[in-house]
C-alpha cells in the first residue's frame, strides 16, 4: 500500500520584538511549536554583534515567538577591550514580573583601577539591576536591552563610582517563565 507524499512548505513566523517576520520550513505549522530561532541583530543594532534566541509559540492560526535569550558574541567584547583597561563582569539571577532571569553585565573602565573598585563596580551593577528588573515583565526587559536604555542608565549611576568606557549587558537569558 503506497503512503501519500507529504511535502514540506514555508510558514512565516513573527518576531515582535523587532517587528520581523522570519520562514521556517516543516509539514505542518503545529510541528514548530516549541523550536528555537536564532536571529542575528548585528545589521539591525549597527554592528553591535548580538544573537537573539526566540521560542516559537502557536496563538491561534498565526505562529510568533517569545525571547528566550539575547546575546553579545565574543569577538565584538574582545574589540572593545583595549590596552590599559579593566573589564568587569558579573552573573546572577533576578525575579521579574512573569518570569526568573539570568544576567552578565560586562564593564570595561577607561584606564587600570584596583581591585576595590572593580569589586565596587560589580556591586552596584548588580544591585541596580536587580532594583530595574523586579517590577518589569521579561518582553519589557529585552526590549530595552535592545534600545539600550537599560545600559545608558546603568551606565550613568556607575559613573559615580568610576567611568567606563563601555557598560554592556553580555547575556540576557530566561531561566524560568512563571505561568
Amino acid at each position: 500500500m503506497a503512503q501519500a507524499k507529504r511535502k514540506k512548505r514555508f510558514f512565516n513566523v513573527e518576531i515582535p520584538l523587532v517587528n520581523k517576520e522570519t520562514q521556517l520550513i516543516a509539514y505542518e505549522p503545529e510541528t514548530l511549536e516549541g523550536k528555537h530561532i536564532k536571529y542575528d541583530l548585528t545589521r539591525l543594532l549597527r554592528g553591535k554583534s548580538t544573537i537573539l534566541t526566540l521560542v516559537v509559540k502557536k496563538q491561534g492560526e498565526a505562529l510568533t515567538s517569545i525571547p528566550k535569550e539575547l546575546q553579545l558574541m565574543p569577538y565584538y567584547l574582545r574589540r572593545m577591550i583595549r590596552k590599559g583597561t579593566n573589564y568587569v563582569e558579573d552573573s546572577f539571577s533576578a525575579e521579574t514580573k512573569d518570569s526568573q532571569i539570568k544576567i552578565k553585565p560586562f564593564l570595561i573602565t577607561r584606564r587600570k583601577v584596583s581591585r576595590a573598585v572593580r569589586k565596587a563596580l560589580r556591586e552596584k551593577a548588580r544591585e541596580e539591576l536587580i532594583a530595574y528588573v523586579k517590577d518589569k515583565d521579561s518582553e519589557e526587559i529585552f526590549q530595552e536591552v535592545l534600545r539600550n536604555s537599560i545600559q545608558k542608565t546603568l551606565s550613568f549611576k556607575l559613573k559615580k563610582i568610576y567611568p567606563l568606557s563601555l557598560c554592556e549587558i553580555r547575556t540576557l537569558r530566561v531561566e524560568k517563565r512563571k505561568e
